[in-house]
């Protein structure tokens, strides 16, 4: 219906980089690592009373190699960072990363020699999300501060201009239609 109206009213122009973009914010794939108590609210945001869905972000795999946002929830030791660091690996590009929960963020109320006092010393963090635990309300508000991220990326690229040479033909492939 709406092509067939396309087709009649005019045209549909836009960037390639930008329809890449609108893909990507709005089919985030998390891949949830719940170690604590903010696992629970996070799974509560599957909820039909949160529904993550509407962000396209209800697809949760436990597979690294499928998804482009993890998800950090809860208190992350010495010994599990190695572990989180290398799922991070394994993900692949571009991937992002929500802290959440005050556990992940800043070691929450956990000042001993075997927490992390933060996860952004071992992997680059994109959003935090503050709480102890958290809100799914808060989780969701990250999922929408990092669509906007997401959205205001530069050019894919670098923004770089790729000279294309067109093979030059001897007759033009366009005649003119007299009016």
């Amino acid at each position: 219906m709406a092509l067939e109206s396309l087709q009649r009213e005019g045209y549909l122009v836009t960037r390639l980089d930008e329809v890449i973009k609108w893909a990507r914010k709005n089919s985030l794939w998390p891949m949830p690592m719940g170690i604590s108590c903010c696992a629970i609210e996070m799974m509560a945001t599957a909820s039909p009373r949160f529904d993550i869905s509407r962000f396209g972000s209800e697809v949760m795999r436990f597979t690294p190699r499928q998804c482009d946002v993890m998800i950090v929830a809860g208190t992350v030791t010495y010994k599990m960072s190695k572990v989180v660091r290398k799922i991070y690996d394994q993900m692949p590009d571009p991937k992002w990363v929500i802290s959440m929960g005050a556990c992940a963020s800043s070691g929450g109320m956990f000042r001993s020699y075997s927490v992390v006092q933060g996860i952004d010393q071992f992997m680059p963090v994109d959003v935090f999300v503050a709480g102890c635990p958290p809100r799914p309300e808060n989780l969701l508000l990250a999922l929408m501060e990092l669509q906007k991220k997401i959205q205001g990326e530069p050019q894919l690229g670098g923004g770089r201009v790729v000279p294309v040479s067109l093979p030059q033909s001897s007759t033009p492939s366009v005649t003119a239609q007299s009016a």
